[in-house]
């Protein structure tokens, strides 16, 4: 994951207050953001940063904001007592005052009752009533959240308690901690099985609890004191800031995975926007900075099977043929995964772990830990074997035992744009290699030396070879497709608009690739095949083709039936009979069947007219088989094979052809067709 800017504003001290970002919220529909800096409430547009609105209402610094949930109105209040209500035009409807400074605003999710906490008391106004209801409290509140139902609220304070109290305002449940809770926010998922408070404490934790008040886990120690903890939309992760002048992204068990930013001072609030990939972020000094989060897309495949990065610190592995998934939960950032035969390979930030399968069978998908490296790695691209893992590092691969001791290393002559296992024999597997300078290479791992395979023009995109490695597929990043013959390095095939290639690992002729909205599929020297598919293809296996769309692996059937025409039509029926075996229709193979009987290629029909289990015909093979040892012409079975079809009229010229005139009489009048017969 990388975090990009996608706006940011310094606000300078205005009207002799300095201008400090305390609190920020966003409106429901995640359009506009509201924030308190200084003495002005600052209405933002949350797309491009433009600021809409400066208000005055304010005489001092403005502590908290507050967007009600029905994005209607909002409210604000700070170090001059006094909370403001203003509509979603930003007009100031309403003021009520307290005896100390607002510390904290938070709107009842259901019932729009706003509460507002001070050092002394809380207060909670709803639009219905004219009084605001107070309740007096021991210690000042620093923090406040609604659960999701809108019945109770918790109240961080600063002697270190966390006060739970329903709408009323009576304390339900007490949590004693021993130091000032400056923030907490609830799990927004309504799949938790119940309501998850997060608590950012000033004794450099951040802890969990249930509304019963029994603590989940155990604190997590953050090395520095919290200001904002607050859950993304769906309520898998929490973005935190702080004094450490960072914003980090934490897993909703408490997991942190990364830096979202790093600021100059300390951040006080960091929010996510509603819904979407961005994190909004206000500081000590004044800026309000917007951050759009990328989430790469961590995976690996071999064959059949795929494996995927969810929720940062699980790996899912899919088997692409049964559908049957398997989820591997890591408890930590998973930053790699690299898959190959019965091997899974996974990078934490600090260890690698090598799974294998518990049992040798095509379908298994039991997972066990077989290794760990105790190493903290870095790389580009992962890639594991047998009894290796290579980490490829810019224009550097290094290749990796299973115990951590780094046995070889390669420096290439330009950065590594994309490496692929081909198989081998354990521990001397085959790498294929395409460079950004157009270079492909094929680096045996045992062996110092890389092979030259082709020397392309243009930055390597994707490769793959062919099932009897005597031909490469290239996809160039001008998204040019190349077929090459690996041995007279004569270029066969070349087509545009591709972004991604694969052969069928079932059959040297065939292979397909994905770009411009299109699936292609070219087979011998046929004409291109064409069907509509989004995504990226990543395999193609028998009549079955992987397809990867974002995230989505789909396995998309291609019935053969177009290529085993063309072969028909050539009456290549050996090569016919290998795409049949592929995948075609009942229809098809009977078609097969006849035509291949027809063309007297009488293996072919046998084995097709099994799969199709006609005795009839399979009987008539027996004898045309035990005919031509006795020396008979082919052209008396071919009537045979007529008269069987109900082609009788051909079937008796086939006959008086070979001189057989009894033969067709004898068939018209089994047939009672007597007038034929004379």
């Amino acid at each position: 994951m990388r975090a990009v800017v996608a706006w940011s504003d310094k606000v300078p001290d205005r009207d002799g207050v300095k201008s400090v970002c305390y609190d920020i919220a966003f409106k429901p529909d995640g359009t506009q953001l509201v924030t308190g800096v200084g003495s002005r409430v600052l209405v933002y547009d949350a797309v491009d940063g433009d600021l809409l609105h400066s208000l005055k209402g304010h005489k001092d610094t403005v502590y908290c904001v507050a967007y009600s949930r029905d994005g209607k109105r909002f409210a604000s209040g700070g170090a001059d007592k006094t909370i403001i209500i203003w509509t979603h035009k930003a007009e100031g409807i309403l003021k009520y005052s307290h005896n100390d400074a607002i510390q904290s605003l938070a709107y009842n999710p259901v019932t729009q009752q706003l509460a507002s906490a001070t050092a002394g008391d809380f207060g909670l106004w709803s639009p219905e009533q004219k009084s605001v209801a107070k309740h007096k409290v021991s210690s000042k509140i620093l923090s406040m959240a609604w659960t999701n139902d809108g019945q109770y609220l918790a109240l961080g304070q600063f002697n270190g308690n966390i006060s739970i109290r329903d709408k009323g305002g009576s304390e339900k449940v007490l949590i004693e901690r021993t130091a000032p809770i400056w923030t907490l926010c609830w799990n927004p998922s309504r799949d938790e099985a119940y309501d998850i408070l997060a608590v950012g404490c000033w004794d450099g934790t951040l802890s969990f609890y249930q509304l019963s008040g029994i603590q989940v886990g155990k604190d997590k120690d953050m090395g520095f004191d919290p200001c904002s903890v607050s859950y993304f939309s769906n309520g898998e992760y929490i973005c935190c800031g702080g004094t450490d002048k960072k914003v980090g992204l934490i897993t909703k068990e408490g997991t942190r995975l990364t830096t979202i930013a790093e600021r100059d001072s300390w951040v006080w609030c960091a929010k996510p926007r509603p819904k979407q990939n961005y994190v909004v972020v206000g500081c000590e000094d004044g800026t309000i900075s917007m951050y759009q989060l990328i989430f790469s897309t961590v995976h690996g495949l071999y064959q059949d099977r795929y494996a995927y990065r969810d929720f940062m610190t699980d790996v899912i592995i899919q088997h692409l043929i049964t559908e049957q998934k398997v989820r591997i939960k890591c408890r930590d950032y998973v930053k790699k995964i690299a898959v190959y035969k019965d091997r899974l390979a996974v990078q934490l930030p600090d260890r690698v772990i090598i799974y294998e399968l518990s049992h040798d069978d095509a379908f298994d998908m039991h997972y066990r830990v077989s290794t760990k490296i105790q190493k903290r790695l870095d790389c580009n691209l992962l890639v594991v074997t047998s009894m290796h893992v290579i980490l490829c590092q810019e224009k550097k691969l290094q290749l990796y035992s299973f115990d951590g001791v780094k046995e070889r290393e390669w420096v290439l002559e330009s950065v590594i744009r994309y490496i692929k296992v081909v198989g081998g024999p354990a521990g001397r597997e085959g790498l294929l290699v395409g460079l950004k300078s157009g270079l492909i290479l094929k680096i045996f791992i045992d062996n110092q030396f890389p092979i030259q395979l082709i020397k392309h023009t243009t930055s390597i995109r994707c490769l793959d070879l062919s099932a009897s490695r005597g031909k490469l597929a290239v996809v160039d990043e001008n998204t040019n497709v190349m077929v090459y013959d690996l041995l007279s390095k004569e270029l066969l095939f070349e087509e545009k608009n591709a972004n991604s290639v694969a052969w069928n690992t079932e059959m040297e002729e065939m292979f397909c690739f994905s770009g411009n909205g299109m699936l292609s599929i070219k087979t011998g020297s046929f004409p291109i095949h064409q069907q509509k598919l989004q995504g990226f293809v990543v395999g193609f296996k028998g009549s079955k083709i992987f397809c990867l769309h974002y995230v989505c692996m789909q396995t998309i059937d291609v019935p053969q039936s177009a290529s085993l025409y063309r072969y028909l039509e050539k009456h290549d029926f050996a090569t016919g009979y290998k795409v049949a075996c592929l995948g075609v229709t009942e229809s098809d193979w009977r078609m097969l069947a006849m035509e291949a009987l027809q063309g007297m290629s009488l293996e072919i029909a046998r084995k097709a007219f099994i799969r199709v289990r006609d005795m009839r015909y399979i009987e008539l093979l027996n004898r045309i088989e035990q005919g031509r040892k006795t020396g008979q012409e082919d052209s008396l079975y071919l009537a045979e094979i007529l008269a069987y079809q109900g082609r009788y009229q051909e079937a008796a010229k086939m006959y008086a052809k070979c001189n057989r005139v009894e033969l067709a009489m004898e068939m018209f009048s089994d047939l009672r067709q007597f007038e034929e017969a004379k």
